[in-house]
Formats: C-alpha cells, structure tokens, sequence
C-alpha cells in the first residue's frame, strides 16, 4: 500500500510540471496559469493565476514585440493587486493607448513574481501571435511573401501573388532595391473591413505598410476593377516596406517626396488627377519646391496630389536621367544614417536645391522638345 501511495505522489507531480503554464519556485511559489487572450485589434488579456505559502507582494509582465528595431526593447508592466497567498489577475494591452498593431504580429511574454519570504520566481517566455479572427483566411506563400486573403477563390489569390512577383521585380530593375527580410500582406475584402482591423483609421484607408513589423493591410474586393486598383496598391506599399528594410538606420530617413514618389514610380504611369494637377501647376507656375516636399504633404487634397505627382515626376528624372545604379547607392547612403543634402552631394554631386533647378530645367526642355 505504501508503494502505491509513493508512486500516486510522483504521478501527481509529474502531471503538475507538464501543465501548460505552471511553474515553480523556493517556498512554494507556484504559477497555477498563465494564459492571453487576443481581441483583435482592441487589445490583448494576460491572465495569470499563482500560490505560496506567504503573500505575493509582487508580479510583474514583461513583453517585447517582433519588429524592426535598433535596440531591444523591453516594455515591463507593474500589476495592481492586494497581496494574498493566492492571486488571480489580468492585465490588458489595450492598443488604443499602446497604439494599434497588425495581424500578423508576434509578441513574447514572462512574468516575475516575488512573494514576501523573498522566493523569486520568472516563468518561461511564452509567444502571442496576433491574428484578425474575424475572418477565416486562406495564405499563399512564394519566396520571402506570404499572401493572406479570406474572401475569392484560389486564382483571387494567384492573381495578388502575380501582382507582387511583378512589383518587386520592377522594384528591383528601377532601383536595385531587394526585400531583405520576409514580408506578409493581408487582403481584406473592402476598405471597410480593412478599417475594421486598425485602431482610429482615417476614412480614406484603403492600404496601408506596417514597415516595422514587414507586414502590409489592403481592401481589395474581387471585382475587376478592384482587383486592378489593388495590384497598384500592392506595389506602392510593398515599395514602402522594402525601402524601409534597405535604408534602415537609427539617424535619418528619406525626404517624404522620395519615399512617396519610389512608391508612385513602382505603380506605373500617372493617372489623370495627377498629370492635370502638374499641368495646372505648370501653367500657374505653382509648383512645390523639392526642398519644401521633404516635409509631410498638406492635408489638403490638391496640394496633396501635386505633392504625390511632383514627387513622382522627381523620381523619374532621377531615374532616366542618372540610372538605376545611382538611385541604390543613394537609398544605401541613406541607409548610412546621411543627412538629406550630404546624400545628394556625395552620389550626384548636388543638393536639393541643385536637383530643384535641374528637374525644373528638364521640364521645360521636355516642353520645348
């Protein structure tokens, strides 16, 4: 009888080691659970439930967040709760304070508990992968992307992945930019549904690049007509995340009008809300200085499209004018944390406002010719 009263005991602790969840410390320290639940995109529950013999006095989360960074980060939340020798608690992320983040995300977590005997005790990390449960998504991958989509058929989806193989190859002929890192892009069925997965978006959103997590959101239904806006909308965006991947540094960024017109570039040809907003500014002489559009475009809608179709324009010169090779050692200059000027100077051996008199210069040598 006693042999069997000993082999229950080490049963019974075997089976409390493989609980999910569970760990241990001196003086009875215990982690009973410890669980997250994602409500996409309101936030995140961190659940965790613990014993020992004298108070817990103190519990702590600690998480990081898989995206491009240049220092690890770690975010450590202090828990609020009355001291007891047996606690159940939740903390919740809520990302309209901690700012939204996408589907496709990755996070790790821990906790470490003290109780007052001075046992100290810091569970294993965990991983939290974030998805928009809303929709039951279908995936596709093809080299460093994967395609995510939940409403079309499987050639919906071929269709997209076609349109991305394309992109990045222009992308790369133009300007020698190359993704470095693997890249996701959901494919929500509206700009509705797609609004319905951020926190606070703006009306207009119909796509947008998380360059830090190398994730990209775009609406895009399944009518023709749609489908050929996407494929455009895949190529700005995707210009957007394998720029950032190229030029990332600590220092310094790309002027707005450069990071705005690789990505109007990678599309193809202007439409005409662009092109007669450039022959307006040409006959008015309104247009917007190179220098003035290393700043944020204006909020307001004409001066935003000029902003767009000049910036284009701007590229393009660039582009034919000095080649491919010039325009990667400029973003791998960038890419060096160089100021906007210096950049300028040491590839083409002139500033902004040099490459301001020479653009303008190539328009009205294009007029005349």
């Amino acid at each position: 009888m006693k042999k069997k009263i000993i082999s229950f005991i080490a049963i019974a602790l075997m089976l409390v080691l493989l609980i999910p969840g569970a760990a241990h410390a001196g003086g009875g320290l215990t982690v009973i659970d410890n669980s997250t639940e994602v409500i996409f995109p309101a936030g995140i529950a961190f659940n965790i439930s613990a014993q020992s013999d004298t108070n817990i006095t103190d519990i702590r989360l600690h998480y990081t967040v898989d995206r491009m960074e240049h220092a690890k980060i770690i975010s450590e939340i202090y828990i609020s709760f009355t001291p007891a020798k047996s606690i159940a608690t939740q903390w919740v992320m809520d990302m309209r304070k901690t700012g939204g983040m996408p589907p496709g995300t990755n996070l790790n977590y821990w906790w470490t508990l003290t109780d007052a005997g001075g046992n100290k005790l810091e569970t294993t990390p965990s991983a939290v992968h974030i998805e928009d449960g809303r929709y039951t998504w279908q995936s596709l991958k093809e080299g460093m992307v994967t395609l995510y989509w939940y409403k079309g058929d499987a050639a919906f989806g071929g269709e997209l992945m076609d349109a991305t193989r394309q992109a990045l190859g222009r992308l790369s002929e133009n300007t020698g930019a190359e993704l470095k890192n693997p890249v996701s892009i959901y494919i929500y069925a509206s700009a509705t549904d797609l609004q319905g997965s951020m926190i606070f978006p703006q009306e207009w959103t119909g796509g947008v690049a998380f360059t830090q997590y190398g994730i990209i959101a775009i609406g895009i239904a399944t009518d023709s007509s749609s489908i050929e806006w996407g494929k455009g909308a895949i190529s700005h965006e995707l210009t957007h995340l394998v720029v950032h991947q190229v030029i990332f540094n600590p220092y310094n960024d790309l002027p707005t009008w450069l990071n705005e017109g690789l990505a109007m570039y990678s599309e193809g040809a202007l439409d005409y809300n662009f092109t007669s907003a450039l022959s307006a500014a040409e006959k008015n002489n309104t247009r917007i200085s190179v220098r003035s559009l290393t700043s944020p475009f204006s909020a307001y809608t004409d001066q935003s499209i000029l902003a767009y179709a000049e910036s284009y324009e701007i590229v393009a010169y660039l582009i034919s004018e000095y080649g491919r090779d010039k325009m990667l050692e400029l973003l791998n200059v960038f890419g060096q944390g160089s100021g906007y000027d210096e950049a300028f100077k040491k590839v083409y051996g002139f500033d902004m406002d040099g490459l301001n008199v020479l653009w303008q210069a190539s328009l009205v040598g294009a007029a005349v010719n």
